[in-house]
């Protein structure tokens, strides 16, 4: 680790010399690069250089315990030996923390898709409890919700919501979302009040920039068609809605949100974009785990990820072995604990990666 640690100073060194070279600082987009690299490298240097202080501090402690003649001074180093002690393994496990690459993709946006499983019209309207549980959450972290596609059922539910969530650290915070969410609750329906449960799945791909991957305008097909639902008796008049396939591998994406057929060309182009940057992503994470015995990611999409119970008032995510009994609160968005514990978890198993 100690070599990692120089090699970070070094680094840091010669980001600090290119932002005072006249030639950087004349080039602003030079130079917002390196500010924003000398920026995001700040506190690991911080905490280096309080690791290398306790280091210090240690051996000139130990050098007074062993040559020291003095009893009260040799006491008073010994305690301060111990304490350093103490506190080395914990800054250690913040500097090895802080050292696990970030995720490129953090700071992204999300296209996030919601489909009804098994349960029929019940999964349909836990379709709709979850996109209203992650749009509360958005609303509380002061992101923004467009929905890009929906498919509404007759009491309320919905078969698919497809929508974007921009906002900064969206994708670092929804990332371990993906997978299947199962619900346990008496149905609307239910005359004899017996529980049934039903599943969704959740998708949350990292919004892709045009820069990230071509799409040759050969290879999409492109039809319009008259909106349907929501939005008054304005879109069902005219050919607003789009649908585009990706013909190479038949990723199908549409958008009747917008009154406008360029702007639900331009949104279900994001939500292309997206899918098939996804889907690369997951090719190369494929290929990088055939080399390695295990994978850390945000896990299979077929794997059940959480339960929600409605009776008990409880939510019991799998993965982590983590259950609480605030359901109510969670499905306004109260997410944080959830999310927080998810993230120590795979920081975790990726610390154990880096060990190998």
């Amino acid at each position: 680790m100690i070599d990692k640690l120089r090699s970070i100073e070094e680094k840091y060194e010669e980001i600090t010399g290119k932002l005072s070279d006249p030639q950087i600082i004349t080039n602003q987009k030079d130079f917002l690069r390196y500010s924003k690299e000398s920026s995001d490298l700040q506190p690991l240097i911080d905490k280096i250089k309080e690791y290398k202080k306790m280091l210090h501090d240690m051996d000139e402690a130990e050098s007074i315990i062993k040559s020291a003649t003095d009893i009260d001074l040799k006491d008073l180093a010994r305690e301060e030996y111990e304490e350093l002690k103490n506190k080395k393994p914990i800054v250690e496990d913040n500097l090895k923390t802080m050292l696990i690459p970030k995720d490129p993709r953090d700071e992204r946006n999300v296209v996030i898709e919601i489909r009804a499983g098994t349960g029929g019209e019940e999964a349909a309207l836990f379709v709709t409890d979850l996109f209203r549980m992650y749009s509360r959450y958005a609303e509380l972290r002061h992101w923004k919700v467009d929905v890009i596609d929906s498919n509404p059922t007759g009491i309320g539910g919905l078969k698919e919501i497809v929508a974007s969530i921009t906002g900064r650290g969206a994708y670092s915070r929804l990332k371990y979302e993906s997978g299947v969410h199962r619900v346990q609750r008496v149905p609307l329906t239910e005359a004899s009040g017996r529980i049934h449960t039903s599943a969704s799945t959740v998708a949350v791909l990292p919004e892709a920039e045009e820069v990230d991957l071509k799409i040759d305008e050969k290879d999409l097909r492109i039809d319009t068609f008259c909106s349907s639902g929501p939005g008054g008796q304005g879109v069902n008049t005219t050919y607003s809605a789009i649908r585009i396939v990706h013909i190479p591998t038949g990723v199908t994406v549409q958008c009747q949100d917008e009154r406008s057929q360029l702007k639900n060309k331009i949104k279900a182009m994001k939500v292309l974009r997206s899918r098939l940057y996804d889907m690369e992503i997951e090719k190369a994470d494929r290929e990088r785990a055939d080399s390695r015995k295990s994978q850390v990611g945000t896990g299979d999409r077929s794997e059940r990820i959480r339960t929600y119970n409605f009776p008990q008032n409880r939510v019991t995510d799998h993965r982590i072995g983590l259950t609480l009994h605030k359901l109510s609160l969670v499905l306004e968005g109260d997410l944080e604990e959830i999310f927080n514990a998810l993230s120590t978890h795979f920081e975790a198993k990726k610390l154990q990666e880096m060990a190998v």
